[in-house]
């Protein structure tokens, strides 16, 4: 990003809604639909699990929730649990392509389907490598670049064994830092987390709406603000507030990474 953008563009990032499951709690969703639209971001990010099992009634209660989101930017990508049961027949029709690009004055952003029919791991596949060129190549040269997909390209620590990292995330990770990009958005595993790759940073989100939850972790989302260069990285807990969590300049020379408090949460000023 030689020429920094001035604009200020907030964006969502939120994953693992899981309607249908027996830990759905939906006020959890509601409460965090709620606290979206009152940041009124310019986009929201969705990295899949939005449904348990697939089904179809599973994915219609999850587009009545979505539907009450107030963006017209909306960037959806399936996972795991929504490719069971062919499930991303249902995702298509509800909820459109399962890979898409979206390109604002500031950000280029690209979600793709990691998920696998009826299987828990993730692939994306060497036929998808010229697409992502393709779709960062067609944004402005200076925007910040986002790659958004369910699965981790990185194990995260608190998951246990680590059986579901994409299967060919070494290929993948060499084609994101060749197209520059700087942040990758991903969910799956309940666990928020941040790794910092070379000039690339892979920030993991947990769970919004259920209580399948590892350890001490505890539903949350993230905000990411990106204004004159610099982009900075918010995790929210729905009803308990927020925490600073990392921020970088456009060239992620320079950056900031915050401890993370599980117990004490602080909201930002």
């Amino acid at each position: 990003m030689s020429n920094a953008k001035t604009r200020q563009i907030r964006l969502v990032h939120f994953s693992d809604i899981h309607c249908g499951s027996q830990y759905f709690v939906p006020n959890l969703l509601e409460r965090t639909l709620v606290e979206v639209n009152d940041l009124a971001p310019d986009a929201v990010v969705i990295t899949g699990d939005l449904t348990n099992m697939g089904y179809r009634q599973e994915f219609r209660e999850a587009r009545e929730y979505l539907d009450r989101l107030d963006t017209e930017n909306l960037v959806i990508t399936p996972g795991n649990h929504d490719s069971r049961n062919v499930g991303y027949l249902h995702f298509e029709r509800l909820f459109g392509e399962r890979d898409s690009a979206l390109y604002l004055d500031g950000v280029s952003l690209v979600g793709v389907d990691s998920s696998e029919p009826d299987l828990d791991h993730g692939h994306i596949g060497r036929h998808r490598y010229p697409w992502i060129d393709e779709c960062f190549e067609q944004g402005e040269d200076d925007n910040l670049r986002i790659f958004a997909l369910h699965h981790h390209l990185l194990p995260v620590p608190g998951t246990g064994r680590e059986r579901n990292v994409v299967h060919d995330a070494g290929d993948v990770l060499e084609v994101l830092i060749r197209n520059r990009v700087r942040l990758v958005l991903s969910g799956h595993k309940h666990v928020p987390y941040v790794w910092r790759l070379e000039d690339m940073f892979v920030v993991n989100t947990g769970t919004i709406s259920t209580l399948r939850l590892r350890g001490d972790t505890k539903p949350c989302y993230n905000v990411i603000d990106v204004e004159g260069g610099k982009v900075t990285i918010t995790r929210h807990y729905p009803f308990r507030g927020s925490e600073r969590i990392v921020e970088f300049d456009a060239g992620a020379a320079r950056y900031t990474k915050h401890e993370y408090h599980i117990d004490r949460v602080v909201t930002d000023a």
